[in-house]
């Protein structure tokens, strides 16, 4: 069926509202082609597309569509998956409650018992909720931190954490075989499943857990300011009961601290962004505070900004972040003879290695997986089941996503916000800004630029172009980009490394997939590889060396030829 068929069957179709109508009706020819070239699609973070009327959109069709595919899967593959049910949150965007009583309502005629909050609940306590419940899986309304036309769908197993690519490829068998979302029907069970409303001991437990991650909870906090932002998000309720309970003096953003599925007030919900700390630095400003942390809409990721020594405000990304992290929490733990022997990091392989190489000065081995935070998640999991392995300490991703204690399976902004403002506090106290402590850091252990860059491919043209582009790459590996010859090609698509010589060695322990990661003779590295919910190819850059000195100027020059080699606008 080609895209103006599916176009005119969902403009006849009495399942489309007259609301949904008029807006195919007002499609030109790009939008058409762009709504029904493809269904929606799972990537690294689930369903995640813009909202309305379409096969490749999202919308009440295809949300019951992918909520029948999960059921079912539950239903064949989890023991007593109807008892235990399946717990679902969401965030603030728009249709997010809308979408969360209507994936309860169907999964409950399918006989399925559901476990739904009174409000809005943020990514982690969601995957808490999973475990607290005991129950067969979750879900999770959020487009994280997609601009406001966006939301999407996450899909937890039994432990809460995002189904791996092995796990959820029978229910992507199933959603294959099921009936196009006009045509669809639910499969009603004889007994109608139960919908719970969790009550308020679940987020009791959450918070006291979240809390239980201080190391220093004694900390002096007289006149230590932090400026605090949700971005409109699921953080809010739990994120300022934690700061209080810890006797933090919270300033938060008043015009972000609205549930506002339009993000009124903010020019991006996500922390990666430069626009999205405009409001909270002037904040800083205004009440000379000395940091501000921020999470995203649904609570999992987050990012701070700080006071550095000569007074003015400065961000850490978050390779930085994480790493400055990671050095707090276990310089901490050895002080007072808590780092266990068998310590393990988990963090992603386009993740700057400067993470792994300060766990590794404490005597902490580090592992490394594809991107998405279900990888780690899973490994936790795969020890827990195993009786014996490492004892967790940290995961992290680039992206500001972070797990200090894993009684959530996914990354947990308000963990980590409520850990980084306790580094940052006690660095302060042994008078040191956290510049100061991330250039002790660096001279320890030596210095490392990161850089990502994006390139957008709208469309199916777009899609095709990123498709073409990354073929090619797999098929004629660069051996040499801005006068860098190439030490070794790592391709995650055939798990094979190519190193210069021409020897081969595979890659073990990863699953396939479309990435390609380029490591210099000078141990700089170029990771490429698509997003799993935009459509975009990134570009991960690191550079290192013993000063600072060159590093950035090294990045831009690796940026640009890649860009030019691929035919990109850089």
């Amino acid at each position: 069926m080609d895209i103006n068929e599916k176009y005119q069957r969902w403009l006849a179709s009495p399942r489309v509202s007259d609301e949904d109508k008029q807006v195919l009706a007002d499609m030109d020819e790009e939008a058409k082609a762009d709504a029904f070239f493809k269904d929606a699609e799972f990537g690294t973070g689930g369903l995640r597309g813009v909202m309305g009327p379409g096969t490749n959109r999202v919308n009440d069709l295809t949300i019951a569509r992918v909520t029948v595919a999960f059921g079912q899967f539950l239903i064949q593959t989890v023991i007593e998956a109807k008892r235990r049910g399946v717990v679902i949150s969401h965030d603030n965007r728009i249709n997010s409650r809308h979408f969360t009583l209507l994936s309860s309502g169907i999964l409950n005629k399918m006989g399925i018992k559901t476990y739904i909050f009174d409000d809005l609940r943020p990514t982690p306590e969601l995957s808490f909720g999973v475990r607290y419940a005991n129950a067969a899986g979750g879900i999770m309304i959020t487009a994280s931190h997609n601009p406001k036309q966006y939301n999407g769908y996450k899909v937890y197993d039994e432990t809460g954490c995002q189904l791996v690519p092995d796990a959820i490829a029978p229910m992507l068998k199933i959603l294959a075989t099921l009936p196009d979302p006009l045509d669809l029907s639910i499969p009603e069970d004889e007994k109608k499943g139960e919908q719970v409303i969790f009550g308020k001991e679940v987020d009791d437990e959450y918070v006291q857990l979240v809390e239980s991650c201080q190391e220093n909870p004694d900390l002096d906090k007289k006149n230590f300011k932090v400026i605090y932002t949700p971005q409109h998000g699921a953080s809010l309720e739990s994120a300022l009961r934690v700061f209080s309970d810890c006797g933090y003096s919270i300033i938060p953003v008043k015009e972000q601290c609205v549930h506002d599925g339009a993000f009124g007030g903010t020019k991006s919900p996500n922390p990666e962004v430069a626009s999205a700390w405009e409001l909270p630095l002037k904040y800083m400003e205004e009440h000379h505070a000395d940091l501000a942390v921020m999470t995203d809409p649904d609570g999992d990721r987050c990012g701070l900004a700080y006071r550095s020594r000569e007074g003015d405000i400065r961000r850490l990304t978050g390779n930085q972040s994480g790493a400055l992290l990671i050095d707090y929490l276990l310089s901490q733990k050895k002080a007072k003879g808590t780092l266990p022997s068998d310590g393990v990091i988990y963090d992603t392989i386009v993740t700057s290695s400067l993470g792994r190489e300060v766990a590794a000065s404490y005597g902490v081995k580090a592992e490394s997986f594809l991107t998405g935070f279900k990888f780690i998640g899973d490994r936790i999991h795969h020890y827990e089941k195993l009786g014996h392995g490492p004892t967790f300490l940290f995961g992290y991703e680039e992206s500001y996503g972070c797990l200090i204690k894993p009684f959530v399976r996914d990354k947990d902004g308000v963990q980590a916000i409520l850990l980084y403002t306790e580094m940052a506090l006690y660095h302060l106290r042994n008078g040191k800004h956290l510049d100061e402590a991330f250039e002790e850091l660096q001279q320890r252990i030596g210095y490392h630029y990161t850089s990502m860059n994006d390139a957008y491919f709208e469309g199916m043209e777009g899609a095709a172009t990123m498709k073409r582009l990354m073929n090619e790459l797999h098929d004629e590996p660069l051996k040499e980009l801005s006068g860098k010859p190439v030490a070794a090609v790592e391709d995650y698509l055939n798990d094979v490394i190519i190193h210069a010589d021409g020897r081969k060695e595979p890659i073990v322990g990863l699953p396939p997939s479309d990435v390609l990661k380029y490591v210099f003779a000078d141990h700089s590295t170029l990771a490429i590889r698509p997003s799993g919910t935009e459509p975009k190819i990134k570009f991960y850059i690191e550079t290192v060396g013993k000063e600072e000195k060159g590093l950035q100027e090294e990045a831009i020059s690796l940026y640009k030829a890649i860009m030019a080699r691929l035919g990109l606008k850089a």
